[in-house]
């Protein structure tokens, strides 16, 4: 059995900022789980297409219970392979992803197209696909949510990414991330406790002179 899981997106960017943006895309504050980057093979075809094949070396932390089935080493890391195509003339870029990484015990393919959206020629739409299996005997629906959750969380990540380097190509201001503000949030409350306990202090002296 093969979980299948299907969705789109949108970028509100050119498909040449988008294609430019994928090979930057790393690193950025949405993909701190990706470690390098090599390109093993690159060729531009007959027909002008551009063709790579690049290895990704990810974190990739195993819930507890799957840790078991997993060599120490592979249990926090994974190897996945990137092939591409870039098509100028058709104006699409196809992406096909794969983990080779304990593949058995859970293999995610992934499948992207990006091209250019029909209602407004100044956007990107992302068609994105996924096939998720696992061969572990009594545990393999248990392996397949685990994959999909994952890799739902990952799309976000992805969009967030990408987001984030388009802003800084186009000479804006990226959005800030999560964590950042949360860290300002944090420093605004306890600046604002510390100003409220220096005033209960001043009230408290205060009142022992009167």
């Amino acid at each position: 059995m093969v979980k299948y899981y299907c969705c789109a997106g949108l970028l509100k960017s050119t498909w040449d900022q988008v294609c430019v943006a994928f090979w930057q895309r790393y690193p950025n504050p949405y993909s701190n789980h990706v470690l390098t980057e090599d390109i093993i093979f690159r060729e531009v075809t007959p027909t002008n297409c551009l063709i790579s094949r690049r290895l990704l070396t990810k974190t990739s932390r195993a819930p507890r219970w799957m840790e078991r089935y997993l060599p120490k080493q592979m249990a926090s890391s994974a190897y996945i392979i990137e092939d591409s195509i870039v098509d100028p003339k058709r104006r699409t870029m196809t992406t096909l992803t794969w983990n080779i990484s304990h593949a058995r015990l859970m293999s995610v393919e992934e499948r992207c197209e990006y091209r250019i959206n029909p209602e407004n020629g100044g956007w990107t739409e992302i068609k994105r696909e996924a096939w998720i299996s696992s061969c572990v005997y009594g545990l393999t629906r248990a392996v397949q949510e685990f994959g999909l959750a994952r890799f739902k969380t990952s799309v976000t990540k992805t969009m967030k990414g990408f987001e984030y380097v388009l802003a800084k190509m186009q000479g804006e201001t990226p959005s800030r991330t999560l964590a950042e503000t949360a860290t300002e949030r944090a420093r605004e409350t306890a600046l604002a406790a510390k100003e409220k306990a220096k005033d209960l202090a001043s009230h408290a002296q205060k009142k022992q002179y009167v």
